[in-house]
């Protein structure tokens, strides 16, 4: 049985949850603080950061790119026709550029500042950096956001999936970021109508389900988060 150690609006943990939806694989999952530096976890993975994949009594799987390549290797390719990392080596190095670009630089410079502002935040204790949102950093992340919806709006118009013809991981990773902020009501969805309807096909997606079923405590879910039609 595969543990992941996650917490419920980490992206970089939605996207593998994601992606264990997509292949259909049991996992169960155990929520995670990485602020709180449980020494546990931490025996794990000296980086305390998240989402940490154990399968059994293997050894932890630390990362979501490094867990990506796992599930490929270990699930994806027995499944040709799912298989989230294509066969060709320049659809797999487009794959690969589009989740690192969503994993690094989208993270950095928009959902990262949104969901620790807006969630971590609500959850740490003010020693450990905790309080109230800062409406500056909020400020440049809803200002970044637009040119990052630009940029997935082209890849949507353009392309079936945002890599290529088939649903990939680097679909999985735009939308594990964008659904952390749409839960805030935080996407201007009006500003890319293909934007809206690739996300749309995203979140009807069985794998999705779990995810929009996740709740914060005292902080409802925007209007848009669970409509599937918006």
């Amino acid at each position: 049985m595969l543990k992941l150690y996650h917490h419920p609006f980490s992206p970089e943990s939605r996207f593998v949850r994601l992606a264990l939806g997509e292949y259909g694989i049991p996992f169960e999952c155990q929520t995670e603080y990485p602020w709180a530096r449980r020494r546990e976890f931490l025996m794990m993975n000296p980086a305390g950061t998240l989402p940490v994949l154990k399968e059994n009594d293997g050894p932890a799987v630390s990362g979501p790119t490094v867990i990506m390549e796992y599930l490929d290797e270990t699930r994806g390719y027995a499944i040709p026709n799912r298989r989230l990392l294509p066969d060709h080596p320049e659809a797999r190095a487009e794959t690969r550029r589009l989740v690192s670009w969503f994993l690094q630089k989208f993270l950095s410079e928009v959902i990262g500042y949104i969901v620790q502002e807006r969630i971590y935040k609500q959850e740490m204790p003010d020693s450990q950096g905790g309080g109230q949102p800062d409406s500056s950093v909020l400020r440049v992340a809803r200002v970044n956001m637009l040119n990052h919806l630009r940029y997935i709006g082209y890849l949507a118009a353009t392309r079936k999936w945002l890599a290529g013809d088939r649903l990939s991981f680097a679909d999985l990773a735009a939308a594990s970021l964008l659904s952390c902020a749409d839960y805030l009501g935080e996407v201007p969805w009006s500003e890319d109508e293909n934007v809206k309807s690739w996300y749309a096909r995203m979140k009807s997606r069985p794998s999705f389900r779990p995810i929009l079923a996740d709740k914060m405590l005292g902080m409802p879910a925007s209007r848009t988060y669970a409509d599937l039609d918006f």
